[in-house]
């Protein structure tokens, strides 16, 4: 059984430049390559955004993830921020279902990740960096016109969700909506 459904997000918030707001990990101690304070707000708000209670989800399109992807660290690129965005998720799915968060795949690696996901039983959660997010979407759909061929620097309430229809799949968007200053417009 291949994936039907791949639901893509880029990483929560990250520390500013000027330092005012400033990564921790998961126990609090500061660490550039995490995300910040809020950053761990959102990865909250998302274990029940992905995998509601009562599988009420906020949008038709949203499905509770069979697997977890995030970006792995590499000594140039050595950002927890993937990784960290669902690492709540990922207690709570392994806990109810054996669901494992996959990290094997580096940054530049992304054609090589799609692969992967395409092949596993899905639906599919992938958390990534803005820069590639197009790339994901591209190897997805097979087209470079479908989705938008950039991620917003400022978004990290977004996701694109495929869909798996026939031959070919569905591009939707979703604003996640979760923490105050959430926009709800998407990408054109």
């Amino acid at each position: 059984m291949s994936c039907d459904k791949v639901m893509l997000i880029r990483h929560a918030e990250r520390p500013s430049p000027d330092k005012r707001f400033r990564g921790v990990n998961l126990e609090g101690r500061k660490d550039k390559e995490s995300i910040t304070v809020r950053g761990w707000q959102r990865a909250g708000a998302l274990v029940r955004f992905f995998a509601p209670c009562d599988d009420r989800f906020s949008h038709p399109a949203l499905a509770r993830p069979r697997a977890l992807y995030a970006c792995k660290a590499a000594p140039e690129d050595p950002s927890l921020r993937p990784r960290n965005t669902l690492i709540p998720l990922a207690e709570l799915l392994e806990a109810d279902s054996g669901v494992e968060l996959n990290g094997d795949y580096f940054y530049g690696e992304e054609t090589a990740l799609v692969r992967q996901v395409l092949a596993a039983p899905g639906p599919a959660l992938i958390a990534w960096k803005h820069l590639s997010m197009h790339i994901i979407a591209n190897a997805i759909l097979g087209d470079e016109k479908t989705a938008p061929q950039y991620w917003p620097y400022e978004r990290v309430d977004l996701v694109w969700i495929f869909d798996k229809q026939g031959e070919g799949w569905r591009f939707t968007q979703v604003p996640q909506l979760l923490l105050a200053g959430d926009l709800a417009d998407v990408v054109a």
